[in-house]
């Protein structure tokens, strides 16, 4: 469609179905203007005419429920995708040149020539190395890439653990699909090459819940001991049992998290690698223990914590997801809290040791125990390090709750998470 009938789809109404379907919205108004000020935005930004072909797309964050740093040993985690997303408005161009434009990542607005698919230094941790990345895989797996001019614009907040780079890879082979490729790529594609891109051009060592999360869309249990992973859709509704979902940002300013995120697999790594296994998968439980002396002595102390935190948070994955395919929400809660207090003192997720003045993560649970005063559960959110946390909330105590911790830690920093059933998609109106 061009921009002028876009325009007009849009006002009309006929994107509406797409847009609840997405967002879960009441009233589409809101979601309406924001798709049509993406399209003006989009056509400022490359001074297009009102004849340019555009396609609109959207990719969500995600939030993880149970599993944390279990997917890159090739265990299980819980995870889920949230209305928030990334929204974006792209057109081909004849030269070889990804030009990418957003407002509310403008030290992110590039250009990434296809002449040149190698990773760059000065690049890492960049909106452009994923873009190039992800480029680079479409290309070795034999999908032709060209030219795009792409605006893109994002309700996720940044740094937050939301998974805002993994939606911008699967972002990235999204549009690539839809532009180049023969056939659309799969769920899976799209995040083997979204992962390839975060791992080899990005700089972070990450598994592949991220990208599957936020390319599949609803609430997964998800296995990565297979050699292609697999999951399922598993029912989850808080509200249902009377508890609202929220997410809390404590953060200060603090290191980049990638080093300290990095040393958590390669720690893990270590472990399996004194049995001679990539993965603590590749391993048991009661081999671990009958070693642990000696892997104390020759990998240290923190180092066989986490593995012990992999192989409590594998078993409690397992059982989050029998309790609410039981509907046994409050057996479900206690799981959550149980991962909360592993990852604080096995895991060591919540802060750098470097910078103890920076406890944003504990300073959170804290704040949201006091609060909730044995009710309802809290923990680390996503990776760690960011000092953002997950809790679940009694909805009759939600307005209270959220009111004096925006008090604590700052005006939106509390938010209530919505799950959106659809992962990555291309918005379309069906003729």
């Amino acid at each position: 469609m061009t921009i002028h009938e876009t325009l007009q789809a849009i006002d009309s109404g006929a994107f509406d179905a797409s847009l609840i379907a997405l967002y879960a919205c009441e009233d589409c108004t809101p979601c309406r203007t924001r798709l049509r000020n993406a399209v003006l935005h989009f056509q400022t930004a490359f001074h297009s005419g009102d004849d340019t072909e555009i396609r609109l797309f959207s990719v969500p964050a995600r939030t993880e429920l149970g599993g944390n740093h279990t997917d890159h040993q090739g265990g299980h985690a819980l995870a889920a995708a949230i209305t928030l997303d990334l929204l974006a408005v792209a057109a081909e161009q004849d030269f070889p040149e990804i030009q990418i434009f957003s407002e509310e990542f403008e030290q992110e607005n590039c250009s990434v020539s296809l002449s040149a698919l190698h990773p760059f230094e000065q690049e890492r941790f960049s909106c452009a190395a994923l873009f190039r990345g992800v480029a680079t895989k479409c290309i070795q797996d034999g999908c032709a890439v060209g030219g795009l001019q792409i605006y893109i614009t994002s309700d996720i907040p940044p740094e937050s653990g939301l998974s805002s780079s993994a939606a911008m890879e699967i972002l990235a082979g999204l549009v690539y699909s839809s532009f180049y490729a023969e056939t659309p790529f799969s769920p899976l594609q799209l995040a083997e090459i979204g992962k390839f891109a975060e791992n080899v051009f990005f700089g972070k060592p990450c598994g592949l819940l991220d990208q599957l999360i936020c390319s599949i869309g609803g609430m997964l249990a998800l296995n990565f001991q297979p050699n292609i992973p697999e999951w399922k859709q598993i029912p989850f509704d808080a509200e249902k049992f009377g508890y609202a979902l929220c997410f809390l940002d404590a953060s200060a300013a603090h290191s980049d998290t990638s080093q300290a995120y990095a040393a958590i697999p390669q720690e893990m790594n270590t472990i399996a690698k004194m049995f001679s296994r990539e993965k603590l998968s590749e391993i048991s439980e009661t081999e671990f223990f009958s070693h642990f002396a000696g892997l104390r002595r020759t990998c240290g102390d923190r180092a066989v914590l986490r593995a012990m935190h992999y192989f409590e948070e594998e078993k409690r994955v397992i059982r989050q997801v029998q309790f609410l395919e039981n509907e046994q929400f409050p057996e479900f809660l206690q799981e959550v809290n149980a991962s909360g207090l592993s990852s604080s003192a096995c895991l060591q997720n919540l802060s750098f040791p470097s910078e103890p003045e920076h406890q944003g993560a504990a300073t959170a649970i804290a704040l949201c125990q006091r609060l909730l005063d044995g009710r309802g559960a809290v923990r680390v959110h996503g990776g760690g390090f960011s000092g953002t946390v997950q809790a679940y909330v009694p909805v009759d105590f939600l307005s209270a709750f959220k009111m004096q911790m925006e008090n604590w830690i700052g005006i939106d920093r509390c938010r209530v998470l919505h799950l959106r059933k659809i992962g990555a998609t291309q918005l379309i109106i069906k003729k």
